[in-house]
């Protein structure tokens, strides 16, 4: 090995002993076996410096011999992602273009097509378009498999160099290559970019009954939630709403913090919203409800998706779990984890699995996802989808862990509610699912003696 190899030795070396130490500190006390632990933690060392001494000879050997000289960056940013591929599908690294795009993200503008993608497999697959914006537009829809973006084909290509190519100056031209169910080969799609600017939160009001779209859980989202609710019953002659249809379709999910905060909107003070527990039980964190600027105890119903994933499931599942909403639609994406974002020294981002979050009884949404009360499909007389892409179909997805609690396990959905009867106010709506829980809202508002909007056993 070369003299050149050196550099590389000692930053390695440093960065085996940075491991090393974190390690130790990150190691829970044990209460005996001292002497056996510190064996086996020191033949574990032995073994990680063993590893990087082979890391070290590859990259030397690269650097030294390769036929064309090497872009250093680019060897160590795939190395990296090589490692994290090793773990679940939301560990990532992100170079620095990437990184700065995903801080666009939460403050909802960017320039692109406007989709959730995940990896299954060696395939690119659409988890849900989001709503007003090119892809949906043009028809792309949850299930969808992105064969090639601009004519470079995806199989094996990372998120984050899909996300990369999609996204750009608006009036940019993306020729999608599409492959879906019932397709005998694969559609190209040109789509133009947009500058997609998503309005979090948008409502209307019918016959008295709000409904409100959270489209995703971004900066402020709550704020928005609060106004919009406060428009809607300025529209309903300043009296408060019969019911709310609080809309969490094709939600992929955003901040944690915008996600307790629209849960505790609709619960009393005091009540857990959500818990995170991350490895061996350490970092527990527990997010309860404040006792200030609680909606009235009206009846809701949270209509869901395969595309409502994490933030969205926390909301339905808090709902649920306290028996405040009523869960209809199709079941949700089954996201359970927590993922942290840390920034890099060179401008790149690190967003790193931390934890497992659950419901207020307990439950684990990993892979199972929340299953509805009542389980409405897209169109009448229609069956729930089962080609589109959930948690449980992503590589190396963490497995389902059993409740945390000895609380009983969910009731199985039912149908259709039963005493669903026509509504004028709701005749024209297209919108199926919608169409079903305003007319159930519209029947339990008319009840001569109200009985909250939840299902039994809840």
């Amino acid at each position: 090995m070369t003299g050149s190899s050196q550099p590389w030795r000692a930053a390695l070396a440093a960065f085996a002993l940075l491991c090393v130490s974190s390690a130790d500190a990150a190691e829970p006390p044990r209460k005996s076996g001292g002497a056996a632990t510190s064996a086996e933690k020191a033949e574990r060392d032995d073994a990680t410096y063993r590893q990087l001494e082979v890391f070290a000879r590859v990259l030397s050997y690269v650097e030294n011999n390769y036929v064309e000289p090497p872009d250093r960056q680019r060897l160590m940013y795939g190395a990296i992602q090589g490692m994290l591929e090793t773990l679940d599908p939301h560990t990532v690294f992100l170079p620095p273009e990437v990184f700065r795009e995903m801080k666009i993200d939460t403050s909802g503008e960017w320039g692109g097509l406007g989709m959730e993608i995940a990896r299954k497999g060696e395939r690119i697959v659409v988890v849900a378009p989001i709503d007003d914006t090119p892809a949906a537009r043009a028809g792309i829809k949850a299930g969808d498999e992105l064969v090639a973006i601009d004519g470079e084909r995806t199989e094996g290509m990372d998120v984050a160099r899909a996300m990369q190519k999609m996204r750009g100056p608006a009036g940019g031209r993306v020729l999608l290559t599409v492959m879906r169910q019932g397709f005998t080969a694969p559609r190209e799609i040109a789509i133009i970019r947009d500058h997609i600017r998503i309005v979090s939160v948008e409502g209307a009001l019918h016959g008295g009954i709000g409904h409100v779209k959270v489209k995703n859980f971004q900066d402020r989202t709550d704020l928005y939630l609060r106004k919009e609710l406060e428009r809607l019953r300025g529209l309903n002659g300043g009296k408060e709403l019969r019911g709310l249809v609080l809309d969490l379709r094709n939600n992929p999910g955003g901040l944690l913090d915008q996600a307790v905060a629209v849960s505790d909107r609709f619960l009393p003070g005091n009540l857990p919203i959500v818990s995170t527990r991350g490895r061996d039980g350490r970092g527990g964190t527990m997010e309860r409800s404040k006792d200030r600027d609680t909606e009235k105890d009206y009846p809701v119903v949270v209509l869901v998706n395969a595309g409502s994933a994490s933030a969205s499931e926390i909301v339905a599942g808090a709902l649920q779990d306290h028996g405040r909403a009523t869960i209809m639609g199709t079941p949700t994406f089954g996201k359970g984890s927590v993922q942290t974002v840390i920034e890099l020294e060179d401008g790149s981002g690190l967003k790193l699995t931390i934890a497992r979050y659950y419901t207020p009884k307990g439950r684990s949404i990993q892979e199972r996802g929340i299953t509805p009360d009542f389980l409405v499909p897209d169109e009448p007389g229609g069956k729930v989808p089962r080609n589109v892409v959930r948690e449980k179909d992503l590589q190396r997805h963490f497995r389902a862990e059993p409740s945390v609690t000895s609380e009983p396990a969910a009731p199985e959905p039912r149908g259709l509610p039963e005493g669903l009867k026509p509504w004028d106010v709701t005749a024209k709506l297209e919108d199926y699912p919608l169409r079903v829980a305003l007319d159930y809202l519209h029947g339990v508002a008319s009840a001569p003696s109200r009985v909250p909007a939840r299902a039994a056993g809840r």
